[in-house]
């Protein structure tokens, strides 16, 4: 849809000036001018108004109490590859267009996943507060003793984008693959001898669970109390996915009970998450703040990816990573 005028775009979060000045040239851009705290709902929808596009984040809701108050949106842009925070079937009702930003972030963040999985199994984080508590007072040959990651077994739940580059990382440490998918992989099966099998084969076999699947009613809580009963004691359960795949209350007494030996976590069921959280109360879980893809040249990346697609879309050329 070629425009004459500039469209106006919103951003719900303050971004780096630098990113966003070369855009002026082509939009009427307007910012909540906080980075460290999300835009008030009433806010939102106040802006939206005269919104053309919307640049989002995963933390706003994007749904028709909003598309009833933007009667000029036409695109929103959410900086993230997931996006259950938009509500589809909404957008599609108000001829709402929606992009995402996949594959800029595919290694960044699982170069993330697989450090949680490392830190975890290794203790590191538990070994530095060791000494920041001062209590490093001579050697002994089982201090803080963790789990190996060569040739352990690692199983992915989810061999997507993000999942494949997880595996080329474990290939590398030697670990045999196993992985778990809505529909085979055998691109990765080929590539990294992955080795496709059903989900409760994975939790009984792997030492290292690995969850990178995205949010949906299929995959809500499948991580529960069942499946951490089914899993080695001695297994490390890792969640870079989305938060509501698995029951915190559940992964908590699972890892009381010894029922598996640790777990790393950079999302959870509902964010940001306290230090008195339950699960922060555990030597045995490292808990990170939704970090996946926070590198500074990635989010870089991402952000430009959104003007980009606004741009494209504007000038009649569609959205390059259009949501379908």
């Amino acid at each position: 849809m070629l425009l004459v005028s500039k469209p106006n775009i919103y951003i719900s979060r303050k971004l780096p000036d630098y990113l966003v000045e070369p855009f002026y040239d082509y939009f009427n851009i307007k910012m909540w001018p906080k980075d460290d705290e999300p835009v008030p709902r009433d806010v939102l929808l106040e802006e939206v108004k005269e919104a053309d596009g919307l640049l989002s984040m995963l933390s706003d809701a994007i749904n028709e109490e909003l598309f009833k108050q933007a009667p000029n949106l036409k695109v929103v842009a959410n900086l993230a590859v997931g996006y259950d925070n938009i509500n589809l079937e909404d957008a599609a009702k108000y001829d709402v267009a929606v992009a995402n930003t996949p594959d800029v972030l595919t290694e960044t963040t699982a170069d993330l996943t697989f450090g949680l999985l490392m830190a975890t199994g290794r203790r590191l984080i538990e070994a530095m507060d060791y000494i920041r508590e001062d209590r490093w007072t001579d050697w002994s040959p089982f201090l803080l003793a963790g789990k190996d990651i060569h040739h352990q077994t690692i199983g992915i739940v989810g061999m997507g984008r993000i999942g494949r580059a997880v595996a080329r990382r474990a290939k590398g440490f030697n670990m045999p693959i196993l992985y778990h998918n809505r529909s085979r992989n055998e691109e990765a099966e080929e590539e990294l001898g992955a080795r496709y099998v059903d989900f409760d084969e994975l939790l009984e076999r792997s030492d290292y669970v690995v969850s990178l699947v995205p949010f949906s009613e299929e995959t809500k809580g499948i991580f529960n109390e069942v499946a951490f009963q089914k899993m080695k004691e001695s297994a490390i359960f890792i969640n870079a996915g989305r938060g509501q795949t698995m029951d915190e209350e559940a992964l908590y007494n699972a890892l009381v009970n010894k029922e598996i030996a640790a777990a790393g976590l950079d999302v959870f069921q509902q964010e940001p998450i306290r230090k008195d959280h339950p699960l922060m109360t555990l030597d045995n879980v490292v808990c990170l703040p939704h970090i996946g893809s926070a590198s500074v040249k990635t989010r870089e990346d991402m952000i430009k990816l959104c003007f980009n697609n606004f741009k494209s879309y504007f000038d009649g050329k569609g959205l390059i990573t259009e949501v379908k």
